[in-house]
């Protein structure tokens, strides 16, 4: 059964990338998100078992995913592959799985840590930290 956004206190914010899942947490008492760290990909496959660890460690009511979509809101070859793994999640963990519209958020996220001088240009890990983290802002502010 969907949680409703009043019964979710804490999420957990993925931000799925081909190569790393960027990490946030969010409380909704706060209206807060923090990144907190980035997770490889194993052989093309989600490290399923840090996912774990930090699903354990957070103990999240909901786990929001964003969802990426062309600029114009059409769906893209990624956009499906992020449903197969929310499909996976929802398999794998018991919290509602709330899809995020997440068009630019890396974008975003990186323009946003360059103004800050948090990061060099290559700095990828912390980009999709934040760009997590901007994920779960979103939908705090929404809701």
């Amino acid at each position: 059964m969907p949680a409703t956004p009043e019964a979710i206190r804490s999420v957990l914010g993925i931000d799925y990338g081909e190569k790393r899942l960027g990490i946030a947490t969010g409380q909704t008492i706060t209206r807060s998100a923090n990144p907190v760290t980035t997770l490889s990909q194993i052989n093309g496959q989600p490290d399923w078992s840090g996912l774990q660890q930090q699903i354990e460690r957070w103990r999240p009511d909901a786990l929001l995913v964003g969802m990426p979509y062309h600029t114009d809101g059409a769906e893209s070859p990624m956009t499906l592959t992020v449903r197969a793994f929310c499909k996976q999640l929802a398999l794998r963990f018991p919290q509602p799985i709330i899809e995020i519209n997440e068009t630019l958020s890396s974008y975003e996220a990186e323009a946003l840590l360059k103004q800050r001088k948090k990061i060099g240009q290559h700095n990828k890990q912390e980009i999709d930290r934040m760009a997590a983290a901007l994920i779960v802002q979103s939908w705090l502010d929404q809701h």
